[in-house]
Order: C-alpha cells, then structure tokens, then sequence
C-alpha cells in the first residue's frame, strides 16, 4: 500500500518542491483549496479531501477536513490489530504525513483597517485540528508546519526510507508550540475585543529573536525573545548595523534608554548604566543634546548605553565616539556618523522606529512561580492633577526644570530623586533605602549646579528632611506626588526656604 501524505498550507514557501519530493518517496498527495491549485498547476498529481472524505466542502470552505476519513487515518494506531480493522471496516486508509500550517490570524490583525469579521474569518478550525491529531500520534505520523523543516524530511525518507522517530518527536513538539502560540495570539485578541480586565488564565507567546551567550551572569543560560505583534518602538524589533552581539544586560540596559528617550520631543540624549539613567539631556539639536547628557555624569557614562530621539549626524557621531560606550541606539545614523562610528569594531549600532509606535503594552515580571501582570507607566504630567500648595508659585524655567525632572525620576530605581535644570540632569539618586539618602547622592553629585535647580521625587516624602536637605543645596523648586500624613511639615519647610512645591497626585515607583 502507498503511503499517503495530506498537505494544506497557507505559506506556498517551496511547497512544490516538498510535494515532488514526496511523490519521488512513494508517497500519494491529498489537498485542499488554494494549495491543491498550486500543486496541480506545478505538474503535481493530486487527490482532493472531497475524494477521501466523500463530501464536498461546505460553508465557504468552514468545513472540509472535519471528517473521520481524515481523523481516524491520523489517529489510527498502526501497531494496534484493532484499530487497523477498524480502519478495514470503514475503509479509511492511513496517512502518514501531514504538512499544515494554518489560517494567517496575526498578519490578518497586523493590518490596521482588519475588520472583526476579517480576523474571526482567519481563525483555522481544520488546520489545528489536523495538526494536534498528528501530532498525539507522532509514533506513526510525521507532522510538519514549518518549511525549514522540508530538506530535513526529504533527506531522511531518501537516506533511511522513512523519518526518524527522534525528528517526528520533535516536529510534533515544534506542532503543538506552534497551535498554543497561534492560539495565544486569538486569545489575547479576542479577550481585549470581549474587553476582559483580568481573564481566569493569562496566555501569551513570543517568538525566539536571539539566543544570548549568557544570562545577567556567565553561569545564567539566556535567549531574547519577542512578542508578535509587539510595539515596533522596542530593542525586540531594532536592527543592529554594527557592532558585537547583544548580551542580556546590554538588552535590558538598552530598553531602559528607550523608556526614557520615548518621554521627550525635543532632540534628547539618555545615557544609562545599570538600567538607571546617568545622563538625561535635551537641546536644540542632537548633539547639543548629548553633549548635555555627557556633562550630567561624565564619569558613569564610560561603558554605558545612550539612546537618542534624532538621527545621528556628524557632529554627534564625534562626540560619541570619543567616549567608550556599549550601545548607541537611535532612528538613524547619517552616512558620515556610520563612517565615523563603525571604526569602532565592538560598538553596537541599532535603530529603532521612533515615530507612531508608542504602544503601550503590559508590564510583566516573573516570579518564583507565577507572573505579576501590570500596565505600563505610561502616566504623564498632562493626566496629572497638579496643585501647587506652596506660597511660592514656581517660575517658567522652574516648570521646564521640574518637567525635565519628573520625566526622568520616573524611570530611576526607587528610592529615586532627581536634581535638573531646565535642559539636563545635574545629579541622580537611585535605588537608596531612604528617601533622604537617594537626595544626599542626587546632591552631592549636582554640587554648586543645585542651587536655583529643581528636585523631583518618585514618591512622597515621609517627613520635611528631604526638604532641609535641598533648601541647604540651594534647590528652589520641587516637584513630588504629594499625599502623606506629613505633607503639611514638607509645606511648611518649602515655605520656610522660599521654595516652590509642586504636588502631581501620583507616583512612580520602579523597583
């Protein structure tokens, strides 16, 4: 009896080749639609579904695979006497191999004028079914939904007569990742669609990018991986122009840069290291932007990441490249910044889409054991409620310096306190276990430059000491949440020192 091997794919990538191949190894092609066209105008014998199952397709093609002719031939045990009579019976001839890969659901939802009819249309019915059946019974049945994995297959039936029990395993490993990712990607649009807060079960999937040398630390295994779909403004989808392979830490340094950079329209520079920002500075160009971040913290700097929200011209590209750095990330780079940049053999150059690609996504972070699942902080100081509770009100170029600050202090390790004038940080305090320590460091590091700068806090002060300690920096303005029991005792200090306090309402711890 011939071997029989069922094929029906959405992606035709060297389809006609895989089936001739097929034919050669002594195998029967059953198709369906779109697919037994293809192969029939390629010279490809082919036996329609309708033939095997003896009913036409129906409701616009809906069903046509959802048959026992086709199901019992996947699922039959063929070691098993009973099934193989039952198969007699029924005259059901086995198949052993199926080629499927299914409805295209995600590039359907990738268009921005999909429809809901559109995408519910995309989601395969017959496709997972088929594949799942094969996929249980991989002991008899070869599964493939991957065209990487043709020449694999055809080497194999060429070289031993039939595909190996180790590669069936694990094609149909690759199957059922394949339907639970696909699935994945219906759930999560179907539960924003029904408009579900906190569904009983969290699914998600995201697609291998890169394997990485090693993790946070050489002894930690690590891969990089993205999410389909995902927001285009992200590390997950730049393109490296130069430069060493990407490791974890250059990774998560990197999208910390990025987090910052998003917060501001005029030309700015972000300089980070360990995922805090060292440098946050703005200008009337890019590289007086980044001159401004490099002056923050000429020292941290050495061995960091620093983001930028224009294209890098000459000018910059001169800057940048008399300072070791790990990663310089950015729209784009001007031919004579490349030439200028790309003589640095291990610098990494990336590009990232800046325009009309803030998605907000959620937030996820492991834990031993479960996932906490959380919005992004995407909140800003035009949602903010701000009140202004001091006698002083702050003056125009306080409010730029406490804007610059609290676009910044957001994404600065808690505790988290932020010195700033109105173009640049001048000192940054991250990750301190009190509120005041995390204002001496910020301080400390602004020195002279602290006095008529603004200060921003993360979170609210617990008693007046933060304040004290500013007032004697010479800080005039400063910008908090507000909304501790003591906030009357930080007012009164602000007042006591002519300072200018500025309550948002709202906080923004990152741990």
């Amino acid at each position: 009896m011939s071997k029989r091997a069922l094929i029906s794919v959405s992606d035709k990538t060297g389809i006609v080749d895989f089936a001739k191949g097929l034919l050669t190894a002594g195998f029967e092609i059953i198709s369906t639609g779109g697919t037994k066209k293809v192969l029939m105008e390629h010279g490809v014998e082919v036996i329609g579904i309708s033939d095997v199952t003896g009913f036409p397709e129906i409701l616009d093609g809906r069903v046509k695979t959802l048959h026992p002719n086709v199901h019992g031939a996947l699922l039959a045990k063929h070691g098993e006497r009973d099934h193989q009579e039952q198969l007699e019976e029924h005259q059901i001839k086995p198949i052993q191999l199926v080629c499927v890969n299914l409805y295209p659901f995600q590039q359907t939802i990738s268009k921005p004028d999909v429809t809901v009819e559109d995408a519910i249309e995309n989601i395969d019915i017959g496709g997972p079914t088929m594949l799942r059946s094969s996929a249980k019974n991989h002991e008899y049945v070869t599964v493939v939904v991957d065209p990487s994995d043709y020449d694999t297959i055809l080497g194999e039936l060429k070289h031993d007569g039939e595909v190996q029990s180790a590669t069936r395993r694990k094609l149909a490993a690759k199957v059922f990742r394949h339907t639970a990712a696909y699935d994945a990607v219906i759930s999560e649009y179907m539960t924003k669609l029904a408009e579900e807060e906190n569904p009983e079960s969290y699914t998600v999937t995201y697609e291998l990018k890169q394997p990485l040398r090693y993790g946070e630390n050489p002894h930690q295994k690590a891969a990089f991986y993205k999410k389909p779909l995902g927001s285009k403004f992200s590390l997950a989808y730049a393109e490296q122009l130069h430069g060493k392979e990407l490791s974890y830490n250059n990774i998560n340094d990197a999208d910390a840069s990025l987090q910052i950079v998003k917060e501001f329209d005029l030309p700015a520079a972000v300089a980070v290291k360990h995922m805090n920002p060292c440098g946050v500075g703005t200008g009337s160009t890019i590289s007086e932007a980044f001159q401004k971040a490099f002056e923050a913290d000429p020292t941290s700097i050495f061995g960091g990441i620093v983001a930028l929200n224009r294209e890098v011209d000459r000018e910059t590209a001169e800057k940048l490249h008399e300072i070791f750095l790990e990663i310089v990330i950015a729209p784009a780079f001007s031919k004579e910044a490349l030439d200028i940049l790309t003589t640095k053999k291990n610098l990494r150059l990336l590009t990232v889409t800046f325009e009309g690609n803030k998605a907000i996504e959620k937030k996820i972070t492991s834990v031993e054991g479960g996932l906490l699942v959380q919005d992004m902080d995407a909140y800003g100081l035009n949602e903010a409620d701000i009140k202004v509770p001091t006698k002083r009100q702050p003056t125009d170029e306080e409010w730029e310096a406490l804007k610059l600050g609290w676009k910044t202090v957001k994404h600065v390790k808690s505790n988290a306190i932020v010195v700033s004038d109105q173009a640049m940080t001048l000192g940054i305090g991250a990750g301190q276990m009190n509120r005041v320590g995390s204002a001496k460091i910020a301080l400390e590091q602004a020195g002279e430059k602290a006095r008529g700068a603004a200060l921003a806090s993360d979170a609210f002060f617990p008693m007046g000491d933060t304040v004290e300690a500013a007032a004697k920096a010479g800080i005039t303005a400063i910008i908090q949440p507000g909304g501790s029991i003591r906030d009357e005792d930080s007012i009164k200090k602000a007042d006591e020192y002519g300072i200018a306090m500025v309550f948002t309402g709202i906080r923004h711890f990152k741990h």
